[in-house]
């Protein structure tokens, strides 16, 4: 089911639904007062990292309530499974419900600051390829959330070719340099059965360039088959050679993986004072399936920014951690995806338009690099 927030989306399921309800509680099953003071309880707890007690709530002028109405009212919300009290003298504190819920429906819609926006353009104009501005990307992405960036990088079957380059390293071994339209480099070494000159290898490198150039990789293989398996009688050696080479080279291309920065910024975090809690993060941060698979999620989605709550996914579960994530591209579908990741007391109101602002930003670096532009 789609957020009714404009460019959120999120799957809901009935394990999240409260105890006695056969759905998930939505804003409409809230009276105005009860929204109100969740999310003054979600805004405090976000702040402090405190469980959030009645009293503190009472004093914020907004509500015009006493400490006991306020509690009536949080108490009405726990049994909603929206607050949970972590001990028996402490306030409360929001639950993954609470969460979506706030997303979905209580959240303020925002954009970042245009402070944020030309310190993002400076920054930039300091990357020189496509890879150097993913990885100031993923260091934005953690530098101005205060969480860990990821962005993950191009799915390779859907880069666009711009030339080939076949370069000599040894007797049988050729370094095959693969540019893409969008500025991507991959180098692949390959071995040779016999012996390639310079001048064969430079005859290979153009007739790949001529031949492939502005097709997507996955196009490129399956016609690099096609007329491997011709076997005409008039193809030359040297025209073999180089659809093996290119073949080769294509299969050896690199695979999807998660840049990463950040994750020492969350040690100080109350919610990690647990050491098994910084191991299973740490655990989980240097399993690259894992990272590729949840981020993948976010290229079936129709774009636009999704939120993973806890349960949402297997990564954000085990680690009680949420995503902020979207897709970017380069005009014509989406390469990957990028977000942030932390625990779920986080400033979502923040994160939403720093995660949307910069994959569009990704997404038109991408688009200008592929005319021969920089960003302005």
């Amino acid at each position: 089911m789609s957020l009714s927030r404009p460019d959120l989306h999120r799957s809901s399921r009935d394990a999240d639904a409260p105890r006695g309800l056969a759905r998930p509680i939505t804003g409409e099953d809230l009276s105005e007062r009860e929204q109100s003071i969740l999310k003054d309880v979600i805004h405090t707890y976000v702040l402090t990292g405190e469980p959030v007690s009645s009293r503190t709530v009472s004093k914020h002028a907004q509500h015009g309530l006493s400490a006991a109405s306020i509690r009536n009212v949080m108490a009405d919300l726990e049994d909603m499974d929206l607050l949970c009290q972590p001990h028996t003298s402490a306030g409360r504190v929001p639950t993954e419900a609470a969460y979506r819920l706030y997303v979905q429906a209580l959240m303020t819609r925002s954009s970042l600051s245009p402070q944020d926006k030309h310190y993002i353009e400076d920054r930039l104009r300091e990357a020189g390829d496509a890879e150097q501005t993913m990885a100031a990307i993923t260091h934005l992405l953690s530098e101005l959330s205060d969480q860990v960036g990821v962005v993950l990088t191009p799915v390779v079957d859907e880069i666009f070719l711009k030339s080939a380059d076949f370069v000599p390293i040894g007797r049988r071994k050729v370094l095959c340099v693969l540019v893409s339209t969008s500025g991507f480099i991959d180098n692949v070494t390959v071995r040779t059965d016999e012996e390639v000159t310079r001048d064969d290898l430079v005859r290979m490198s153009n007739y790949v360039t001529e031949s492939f150039s502005g097709k997507r990789l996955r196009r490129i293989r399956e016609d690099l088959l096609r007329r491997m398996a011709s076997e005409k009688s008039d193809v030359d050696r040297w025209l073999t050679g180089a659809l093996r080479l290119a073949q080769q080279a294509l299969h050896g291309s690199a695979e999807q993986e998660v840049l990463l920065e950040g994750a020492s910024s969350l040690l100080g975090r109350p919610e990690l004072s647990d050491v098994e809690r910084v191991r299973r993060m740490l655990d989980t941060f240097a399993d690259q399936a894992r990272l590729v698979n949840l981020l993948s999620r976010c290229l079936e989605s129709e774009g636009g920014v999704r939120v993973f709550i806890g349960e949402d996914s297997d990564v954000t579960s085990e680690l009680e951690f949420s995503m902020v994530a979207t897709t970017y591209g380069s005009g014509d579908g989406a390469l990957g995806s990028l977000g942030v990741i932390g625990p779920s007391r986080m400033e979502y109101p923040r994160m939403v338009p720093l995660v949307r602002h910069l994959g569009k930003t990704l997404s038109r670096a991408l688009s200008q690099a592929e005319s021969g532009r920089r960003l302005p």
